[in-house]
């Protein structure tokens, strides 16, 4: 498989993961629990949700329009469930749009840009936008072991189950 190619299946895997973790489960927790300090890095899954749609508005910006926006990584984009799981879902798929528009040519080159506090970066292009969809697989997992610890059903959210249900059709 060409890296193109890999990265189109990351974003796909990455959109369908996000959109089965909130259709499936964000929905049916009561407010309390879903805003409850359950000890995530970012508190509660309202607020590592709130920092999945930062990062997202990160990277898009560094990658797709070339910009670097300073955000806090915990800042409240939006704090009302529907408008942040709606958001969070469009930035999910905005990766797969720009990627399909995109042939990588940049894939072996540096991404420079700044970091959330200001300080100039430059990276591995390649590298770095296969940490975009690791660090969101990370976040989820967090969120699926604090479903977990509150009694409710944990999504299944492992690639090879999307290749799986992929096959069967």
């Amino acid at each position: 498989m060409k890296l193109p190619d890999y990265f189109q299946q990351q974003a796909a895997y990455h959109a369908w993961a996000m959109r089965r973790l909130l259709d499936d489960h964000i929905y049916l927790l009561t407010d309390v629990d879903y805003r409850r300090n359950v000890g995530l890095f970012f508190r509660s899954i309202h607020g590592t949700l709130n920092h999945l749609l930062v990062a997202e508005t990160i990277w898009q910006a560094r990658f797709i329009d070339g910009k670097s926006p300073l955000m806090a990584l915990n800042a409240e984009l939006e704090a009302d469930r529907g408008k942040l799981t709606e958001a969070i879902s469009a930035a999910s798929l905005r990766w797969a749009e720009w990627l399909g528009g995109n042939d990588l040519t940049k894939q072996d080159a540096m991404l420079n840009y700044n970091r959330s506090d200001g300080q100039a970066t430059s990276l591995p292009y390649a590298q770095t936008l296969g940490h975009v969809f690791n660090h969101a697989t990370h976040h989820r997992g967090q969120i699926t072991a604090a479903l977990t610890a509150m009694g409710q059903v944990s999504p299944e959210l492992d690639w090879v189950r999307m290749l799986q249900l992929q096959a069967i059709g």
